[in-house]
């Protein structure tokens, strides 16, 4: 089978899509099934995806891009790749496909720029309204995340049930109970020390509800705070600068410290060194950290809604995330609960174990095979 994958989505920081690209662009290769495989980026193919994420190359590449437009025109450009994906599987893992494509396969992580728009740029909404529709009309099959997002997908849509497939997203190796004295040194290049912080690892942005976990955080007891802060991971999003505010606030008083985006390599000792998970999304698609978080042997406290129920699998506390005196008291059960938090941490473990990279890219090839038995 000859296969096209974009590998927009990657970057030096890589997001929750990004690193699902990631998984699929280095397993993909080697898949029995997978005959050939070209990357497409913005009209360009990029020879190594891994480039992409080395800060100084992808900037390069940035570079060329823009300087190598102009020389080719559009319609040539398009008629190129026309050709060349004619009769092959094109798969665009971030949402969209380009107008080349033939048998075209989009992954749909979620529909959140259409049920919550207020929590997205207006740039983003205007991309998906304007472009989705037409997008989504060169597909032939479209896979999701969850069982809960194709259920979504199928009543937004109205697109047969056969023509989506749900695929669980998978956890890296490298997330695995730690414990000892190299963990010790790794947390210490952040002023942290196992077992003596509560964790979110999450972009800054609306709908993750950070400033409800920030107020829900603020209203446990003082020793409680102190003992275990709030350890905040991720970039900073769109209408974050009142959440800023609130972060500063908070760590002025000490039970809060924002450490932005760290390197991916430092998060499977981040994960492993938390006394507990928190991620309080009102909406997900899948909810990759609570995977990351359980197969780290770290308990969880998560919302109520979408997928994230699906992916916990009665693994972890479950609050509803606008209900921030909900969500305080779930937290405080799973810091001071043993009894609840040893029982947590096997349960995580034994749920995270049914999820991995090997599976979801295995489906993946079978959706894609389907799509050219069908189609091709």
């Amino acid at each position: 089978m000859r296969l096209t994958l974009a590998v927009d989505a990657l970057s030096p920081q890589l997001s929750g899509i990004g690193r699902y690209t990631k998984e699929l662009a280095y397993r993909l290769p080697t898949h029995k099934n997978i005959e050939n495989i070209s990357f497409y980026r913005n009209g360009l193919k990029v020879n190594n995806p891994a480039t992409l994420l080395i800060p100084s190359v992808a900037s390069l590449t940035q570079k060329k891009i823009v300087q190598w437009r102009p020389k080719l025109p559009l319609w040539a450009r398009d008629a190129y790749w026309k050709w060349y994906c004619r009769g092959q599987v094109f798969h665009g893992p971030n949402y969209f496909l380009p107008k080349c494509v033939d048998l075209g396969i989009a992954t749909i992580h979620d529909l959140s720029v259409f049920k919550f728009p207020e929590t997205h740029p207006v740039e983003r909404v205007k991309h998906f309204e304007k472009e989705f529709t037409q997008s989504i009309s060169r597909a032939v099959h479209l896979i999701t995340d969850s069982e809960a997002t194709r259920q979504e997908v199928i009543a937004f849509l109205g697109w047969p049930a056969e023509k989506i497939t749900a695929i669980h997203l998978g956890v890296s190796s490298t997330f695995v109970p730690q414990s000892g004295p190299i963990l010790d040194r790794k947390l210490s290049e952040y002023s942290l020390h196992q077992g003596t912080y509560t964790l979110c690892v999450s972009t800054l942005e609306p709908r993750k509800k950070i400033e409800n976990l920030l107020q829900a955080y603020q209203s446990l007891p003082t020793h409680v705070r102190e003992m275990t802060p709030l350890i905040l991971v991720g970039g900073s999003g769109w209408l974050s600068d009142d959440l800023q505010t609130l972060i500063e606030k908070g760590a002025r008083q000490g039970w809060v410290r924002y450490f932005g985006f760290v390197p991916e390599a430092d998060l499977p000792a981040l994960y492993a060194g938390a006394k507990l998970f928190v991620y309080p999304s009102i909406y997900e698609g899948f909810g990759l950290p609570v995977l990351e978080a359980m197969a780290s042997g770290v308990p969880v406290v998560t919302s109520n809604r979408t997928s994230l129920p699906e992916v916990t699998n009665g693994s972890a506390l479950l609050a509803d995330p606008d209900d921030v005196d909900a969500l305080a008291n779930c937290i405080i059960r799973a810091l001071i609960d043993d009894a609840w938090r040893m029982t947590a941490r096997s349960t995580g473990l034994a749920t995270a174990q049914r999820f991995s990279w090997e599976r979801c890219v295995d489906q993946t090839v079978q959706v894609y095979a389907k799509a050219k038995k069908i189609h091709g």
